[in-house]
């Protein structure tokens, strides 16, 4: 033993023939919290983004209706958890006395409160649905729960992901969970909904826990950062809300990491090389540049931004997400006020809503939610992001359909650019020809490029293939081009209201095929080298083919019955009766042309041609 005893270890008992005690190490730090822990709401006063919740829970505490189980969804981060220990707290809210009931008054901490919080009281179990899944675990759920509370008011069974549960299981609980003991309550959270079966879901109070708002989580997000004494752009917040998706810890989350990464004020352009967004302000310049059809200036800014970091998913989300903005902004103008909006987005967004039609906005829309589909599955992202670009700024050349149609009927006929550079009129809207045309397309205003697209006057356009004056052309180009369910449906179920150059209507009967319109459409198209807007209308038409074939053989009947020598037959022949009446020069052509080859117009079945002349000629013909 040594002769020397350290003084801070001078008073310290010690055992004989031992070193005496060492002195108490310093107390150890507390370990770091996340702030999604650290900010986790204790009380509903908490809670942001779920007002209707709340003030459905706060009622039915204040009235003493309080339900045996509750069903709490909602997509990741909303508060589901969360939700269910506060209710498990204001289930068993106690003050130091003895005192108190049920209330969703928690502003002031109980004798249960903290542990409840906590995850750690012995009367509130939360079990996970995704480990204790099947029919033993609830066997000893229900074994367990006829015993009373230990220390609380009520026990409270929290099952998180209870959707996961097998079919058996949820089966075996539903006695239980429909008439539990008095001291029994239910918390039930899921994300799938779908999944828990209707016989579990009548048994509860379902509560769907809303995305919050972006504004409300940008304010979340700004007093936690002054909170923690760490200055933040309201560009940034308003970044990481939008990352966020309208979930709470999710938002946190991205916050505790930017509080990191920047090591200082956190700025938008932290956030964005943080997560790999691509610049609002860049993206709203590639924008802009597929809507005027500058494909090299669409492409090089997307190489730009990938060789920045961006991802090319993220890129065409962001321009998706841009197209909806300034659609929603041309259709409610007060959107502009939105306080995650950045400035560029607010100014440009509303001019582009102001010079965009929603065609033009629809069709891009559709396009990119395409081509989402095809980076996100190609080998190559960027490449297919680029060619999701190619076919955007071509299409901005292109006319509506409704456009096109006008362009028909007046007459005039717009030719995109071929240049290959997809120069032309982005905005899809054709220049009339000098002397005339539509106006009102002329007076459209849209994002023309530098190079206007070429106008051809009527001369130049080419022929068509085909001239159709009438349904009864089109059912002969249906026959000649071999195209007999088509040619049968028109002569079956077509009413014809409207035709003219370029346009059909007609009304169909009952029970008729709803893709008809779509299918002569794409046919003339194909035969006639022209585009027919082929319309199905709630009009009433006129008679289907087959009911005007079958008049006209009932008047040839009638007529011949009439004749003469025909009534003479039919008197000297008691039952005798007209079977048909056939046109001998009819029937010769039709064996001419069988024996020659050569292909003819034959009659559908139950149609027979009228006769020339204005007194028909019976000779000849059967009966």
């Amino acid at each position: 033993m040594t002769d020397t005893i350290d003084a801070a270890t001078a008073d310290e008992p010690g055992f004989a023939g031992f070193a005496p005690a060492p002195a108490p190490a310093a107390a150890a730090p507390m370990p770091y919290r996340v702030l999604a822990r650290k900010y986790r709401p204790a009380h509903f006063g908490d809670l942001i983004g779920q007002d209707a919740m709340v003030r459905t829970l706060t009622n039915a505490f204040a009235a003493g209706r309080i339900p045996q189980a509750w069903m709490l969804t909602g997509v990741r981060g909303v508060g589901k958890t969360t939700t269910a220990r506060i209710l498990a707290r204001a289930l068993n809210y106690q003050t130091a006395d003895g005192g108190g009931a049920p209330t969703t008054d928690l502003r002031e901490f109980g004798i249960h409160c903290r542990d409840i919080i906590e995850g750690r009281h012995i009367d509130v179990m939360e079990l996970d649905a995704a480990s204790n899944n099947g029919v033993e675990n609830v066997r000893q759920l229900i074994e367990g729960i006829q015993y009373a509370p230990v220390s609380g008011r009520y026990k409270v069974y929290i099952v998180d992901e209870v959707h996961m549960m097998s079919t058996a299981a949820f089966n075996a609980l539903l006695k239980t969970l429909e008439e539990p003991p008095a001291h029994a309550k239910f918390i039930f959270a899921t994300t799938e909904i779908r999944k828990v079966p209707i016989t579990v879901l009548s048994r509860c109070q379902r509560f769907d826990l809303r995305r919050v708002e972006s504004d409300v989580l940008v304010n979340h997000l700004s007093g936690i950062c002054r909170t923690e004494s760490v200055e933040a752009e309201d560009e940034a917040l308003a970044a990481v809300a939008r990352a966020a998706e309208g979930s709470v810890r999710d938002s946190l989350s991205i916050l505790d990491q930017a509080i990191a990464h920047a090591a200082g004020r956190i700025t938008l352009d932290d956030i964005r090389s943080m997560l790999g967004l691509a610049d609002r302000a860049r993206v709203i310049d590639l924008f802009e540049a597929v809507m005027k059809g500058d494909i090299a200036s669409a492409l090089g800014e997307l190489r730009a931004q990938y060789d920045a970091g961006a991802d090319p998913v993220v890129v065409l989300n962001d321009l998706a997400e841009f197209t909806h903005l300034v659609t929603r902004l041309k259709l409610v103008p007060e959107a502009v006020k939105d306080a995650t909006l950045a400035q560029a987005e607010r100014v440009r967004g509303g001019d582009f809503a102001q010079r965009l039609s929603i065609r033009v906005l629809a069709r891009t829309w559709q396009m990119l939610l395409k081509g989402l589909g095809e980076v996100k599955q190609a080998d190559r992202p960027v490449m297919a992001a680029e060619m999701v670009l190619v076919r955007l700024a071509h299409a901005a050349d292109l006319p509506t359909p409704d456009e096109a149609l006008k362009m028909l009927r007046d007459g005039a006929a717009a030719i995109p650019g071929g240049n290959g550079q997809g120069n032309g009129n982005a905005g899809g809207a054709p220049r009339p020809p000098s002397g005339g045309g539509n106006t009102a397309l002329a007076a459209r205003p849209v994002l023309a490029s530098a190079n206007p697209a070429p106008v051809v006057t009527p001369r130049a356009v080419a022929a068509p293939q085909a001239i159709v004056a009438s349904i009864e052309d089109v059912i002969a180009l249906a026959s000649q081009h071999r195209e007999i369910t088509l040619k049968i449906a028109l002569e079956r179920d077509v009413r014809p209201v409207r035709f003219e150059p370029g346009r059909i209507e007609f009304s169909l009967v009952e029970g008729a095929s709803r893709t008809l319109a779509q299918d002569l459409s794409r046919k003339l198209k194909e035969w006639t080298g022209q585009t027919w807007m082929v319309a199905v209308v709630n009009a009433e038409g006129g008679a289907t083919m087959r009911e005007q074939a079958a008049a006209a053989k009932d008047q040839r009947e009638s007529d011949a019955a009439a004749h003469p020598a025909v009534k003479a037959v039919l008197e000297r022949f008691p039952g005798a009766r007209i079977v048909d009446v056939r046109d001998p020069r009819a029937v010769a052509a039709a064996e001419n042309a069988a024996m020659s080859g050569a292909e003819g117009d034959y009659l559908p079945d139950g149609e027979e041609p009228l006769f020339d002349d204005a007194e028909p000629d019976f000779d000849g013909i059967d009966f």
